[in-house]
């Protein structure tokens, strides 16, 4: 766990540096919840692997909480009399470490928000909902010198078993 919020301090310390460089802006009107479906599930990736022609997620399933369900949450188990409202307005728990293989349809749809589109920093930025190949994904989460997206949770939708849309969730 310790390891997991470690990691989402840096990624978040690391967005913010993107931000100021590249100008996008950070505030809560910049973030956009993702619109949930009933065989939705919030996820860390932990690895993926690619084994006799199929894609594998290894997950760590987790809560997603947002708007005043998370604040809720939030003053429930962080206690903090001075913060009262959950950061950005969502609030994660993971309160049990998980390992949960998936199949990934082929034509599964990807979203993502922000990835190393080029291997530069200064051409880091946000596009909101930006639709890749399930190759451009895996491509992308293999790289991970600029961003690292292992760092970000995923919103993971799961039908007959397999999943079948993969939408990565910006972290402000």
């Amino acid at each position: 766990m310790k390891k997991r919020v470690w990691k989402l301090t840096s990624v978040m310390l690391l967005v913010f540096m993107m931000m100021t460089t590249v100008g996008v802006a950070s505030s809560n009107e910049d973030y956009k919840p993702v619109e949930k479906v009933s065989n939705q599930e919030a996820v860390f990736i932990n690895s993926i692997e690619v084994k006799d022609g199929n894609v594998y997620l290894n997950v760590d399933p987790i809560q997603w909480y947002e708007g005043e369900e998370a604040n809720e949450i939030f003053r429930e188990r962080e206690q903090d009399p001075e913060m009262t409202e959950a950061p950005n307005g969502y609030y994660i728990v993971n309160d049990t470490e998980e390992q949960v293989t998936l199949r990934v349809a082929d034509d599964a749809e990807v979203l993502l928000q922000l990835y190393d589109h080029t291997g530069q920093v200064e051409d880091a930025e946000i596009f909101w909902n930006e639709a890749v190949s399930l190759n451009k994904f895996l491509s992308a989460y293999d790289k991970n010198d600029i961003i690292d997206m292992s760092w970000f949770p995923y919103h993971v939708t799961v039908e007959d078993g397999v999943v079948v849309k993969i939408i990565q969730q910006y972290t402000p």
